[in-house]
């Protein structure tokens, strides 16, 4: 319970609902527990005396003492779905931010699919839970203790079945649920699972069409969802034990209240409708207890699910912020140095990505890193604006740590363009604006130019206020690079780094794209990511790289003549000296 009640703060911005909700169930519950008493009222003093007026009258007042214990009901559904959405609603905003600010190590850790399952199935078995608490936990306790009361009142030795019947009700129920809320976690992961599965293939639809693996990818779905219905089984067979057990309870309680209730009204002088208004009361608990069980198995599953929240919520970004934070000139230099870096992914795999790397990109510089695929390549760029923290060494931005820049404002100064392409379901503009939702259309059309992209963009029929649709599935690759290049390139930054971004973008168009980025009137520190000797010919420096490790470095002349490696990815790419690869 600890996980759901650290998550009862998200109650406090509808703390009037949730007062609201518990005060109308109480009205509700108190006229309920009249009704077996006035039903008492009517057989012993209106039928047994065939008293008229009396039927007629206390029939009445059932009737209105009804009609308000449904007004109480409706009111209390009403505000307690108020308290238990706005929780949700309030829950679900906070995981997004939460996510929004983990670094992308813990990104790698979490699935799409269980953050996904989070959010939204998880959210919502916490507010059902909260919902019926706001209706049960008022209802149900002071039900149970209203009708043990009222029948004591009615037949203290009649009442005896109460204290037989309810401790056995209630082992058999703790034994039901205990065995019931693993199953209920376990349904939550295979649920994970599923949507796991399905958001890749949702995402990844063409190419499994491509590579005609439907009916694989059909039956690894048919697997996880397999899994998920087997668990969800097990879990409701379990929890369906409760209505029989009850139900058995509830006639055994009722055939003894009527054999020893026969006998007092016999001998004793008890009244026919005192035993009708008991055995009332007696329904009243064993359904309260059914009520009970239900809502405890909701909050088995809820439980399992606040953890799983609890957990993301609780996660803290890998990257810590700086404690001292350095603030840069409005428009720093751009001066970037590696100073004997090393890094690796996590510490359960210590083996290296990167191994003392060193070098400097100095101011206006243009900086090309050259090498095999799982060189590293990527991973070095990502150090600079801080999507991961260097393991030894360091790496600073006109002589400051990067690790003591606060991100926001590093990353304002560090534009990048990355290897896969994401764009939004939204405007052409608002993609290119993403980093500036302020910038001018002069500015917007500025960098689609640099980026080779605004004449595209004017030809399509609602030009920069045309829809990108999912994931850009509307444009081609060329297209999607180039809009993210002018992401890039609207910031103005002091540090540009094209990862690999110009890949699927023709040689012509890619050389007007780096001379577009020559005449920009502000200096620039440029990376470039690539696999082709046509993108890096003219850098300033050359990096090639080999296993995480940087084995050269130079000009394109000083390489050729240095570095047999960068020679063979020259020749490889050119034929007696002309140049004929044109693209991945």
């Amino acid at each position: 319970m600890q996980a759901l009640l650290k998550l009862f703060q998200f109650l406090r911005p509808h703390w009037r609902f949730a007062v609201m909700a518990p005060v109308l169930m109480l009205c509700e519950v108190v006229l309920d527990l009249m009704q077996p008493r006035l039903i008492q009222r009517i057989i012993d003093y209106g039928v047994a005396r065939s008293d008229t007026q009396v039927v007629l009258g206390t029939a009445s007042l059932m009737l209105c003492f009804m009609a308000l214990a449904g007004l109480s009901g409706l009111g209390c559904g009403y505000f307690a779905v108020r308290a238990a959405y706005g929780l949700g609603g309030d829950l679900r905003v906070a995981l997004f931010r939460k996510v929004q600010s983990l670094s992308f190590g813990n990104l790698d850790k979490l699935e799409t699919g269980a953050l996904i399952t989070r959010l939204s199935s998880d959210v919502n078995k916490i507010q059902e839970m909260v919902m019926m608490m706001m209706r049960g936990m008022v209802r149900m306790p002071l039900l149970m203790l209203g009708s043990l009361v009222m029948a004591a009142v009615i037949s203290p030795r009649l009442g005896l079945i109460f204290i037989i019947i309810l401790p056995a009700l209630t082992i058999a129920l703790i034994m039901i649920i205990r065995k019931t809320f693993p199953l209920y976690r376990q349904v939550q992961e295979g649920l994970d699972g599923v949507n796991t599965v399905m958001q890749e293939n949702l995402a990844g639809v063409r190419v499994v069409k491509a590579f005609a693996r439907t009916e694989y990818e059909s039956a690894r779905f048919a697997f996880a969802n397999n899994i998920l219905v087997q668990r969800m089984t097990d879990a409701v067979r379990m929890s369906s034990r409760t209505t029989p057990v009850m139900m058995l309870t509830l006639n055994i309680g009722v055939v003894a209240a009527l054999w020893l209730g026969a006998g007092q009204v016999q001998n004793s002088g008890m009244l026919v409708g005192e035993l009708v208004a008991f055995i009332n009361y007696l329904g009243q608990a064993v359904i309260t207890l059914m009520m009970f069980s239900t809502l405890t198995i909701q909050i088995s599953t809820a439980q399992a699910s606040a953890k799983r929240v609890l957990e993301l919520l609780e996660s803290e970004p890998m990257i810590p912020s700086p404690g001292q934070k350095m603030q840069l000139p409005s428009r720093p230099l751009g001066k970037v140095v590696f100073d004997n870096v090393s890094f690796n992914y996590s510490q359960a795999n210590p083996d290296l990505v990167l191994k003392n790397i060193s070098f400097e990109a100095e101011p206006g510089q243009t900086v090309a890193i050259l090498g095999a695929t799982g060189s590293g390549k990527s991973t070095l760029m990502q150090l600079i604006p801080r999507f991961y923290d260097v393991c030894q060494g360091r790496v600073t931005l006109d002589g400051v740590d990067v690790r003591k820049i606060p991100e926001e404002e590093l990353r304002r100064h560090v534009g990048i363009a990355l290897q896969e392409s994401i764009l939004f379901s939204t405007t052409i503009k608002n993609n290119i604006r993403l980093g500036e939702p302020d910038a001018s259309f002069e500015k917007i059309s500025t960098a689609a130019e640099n980026a080779q992209a605004d004449e595209f963009i004017r030809n399509l029929p609602d030009g920069y206020e045309a829809l990108v649709g999912q994931r850009g599935v509307n444009l081609s690759g060329g297209q999607k690079q180039r809009l993210a290049i002018a992401r890039a390139l609207l910031l103005q930054p002091s540090v540009l780094i094209l990862d690999d971004s110009t890949s699927a973008v023709d040689v012509r168009t890619e050389g007007l794209i780096q001379k577009a980025l020559e005449r920009n009137s502000f200096q620039q520190t440029r990376f470039i990511v690539a696999q082709r000797i046509s993108s890096v010919l003219n850098a300033d420096k050359i990096l090639v790289l080999d296993n995480g490790e940087i084995i050269a470095q130079g000009t394109h002349f000083e390489l050729l003549d240095a570095c047999e490696v960068y020679r063979e990815i020259y020749d490889s790419q050119t034929e007696n000296g002309v140049l004929t690869y044109s693209g991945n």
